[in-house]
């Protein structure tokens, strides 16, 4: 297949996910302690674009069973390094902005990874971006507390587009 410049530096990597969508979620209640004990919620994602593309936005509604709250991802396109970063802010801790996952997309799958905290301890994190080209895609956040030897999924997000 034949692409321009634009589409094969990755610049259009989350053009798949401009929209509404409903979203189904799978957390893990602790993490990083040997838990198998998993919460399921709802929520709501609307994404757009920002900068003519190189950045998009999303915001979130997360029903929690405890309460919801909101949050946002910003990400941005680098088009030197050809790399996404992703950041997360949310209601909850609106004076905190986490570190950004860095990567991009090959064959369809997007790999991102950050170095963060966990209860003061230093870990991994990697998100997971899979089924892009299809009507329902999926996230899913792992860390890992050994530098990227080993790996805890702790969140899954499935996504459902709804209409306009």
């Amino acid at each position: 297949m034949n692409t321009s410049p634009a589409q094969s530096n990755g610049l259009h990597d989350f053009d798949f996910f401009i929209g509404k969508w409903k979203v189904q979620h799978r957390r893990l209640k602790e993490r990083l302690v040997g838990s198998d004990d998993w919460v399921e919620f709802d929520g709501t994602c609307v994404t757009q674009k920002l900068l003519d593309g190189q950045a998009n936005v999303d915001d979130n509604v997360l029903n929690l069973p405890q309460g919801g709250y909101r949050a946002v991802s910003l990400r941005s396109y680098d088009l030197e390094k050809k790399l996404w970063s992703i950041w997360w802010l949310d209601s909850r801790s609106p004076g905190h902005l986490d570190p950004p996952v860095v990567g991009k997309f090959v064959d369809g799958v997007g790999t991102f990874f950050a170095d963060d905290t966990l209860a003061g301890r230093p870990i991994r994190v990697r998100f997971l971006w899979t089924d892009t080209q299809s009507q329902s895609p999926h996230w899913e956040q792992a860390f890992s507390a050994d530098n990227g030897t080993t790996w805890e999924t702790n969140w899954h997000m499935d996504f459902t587009h709804m209409e306009e």
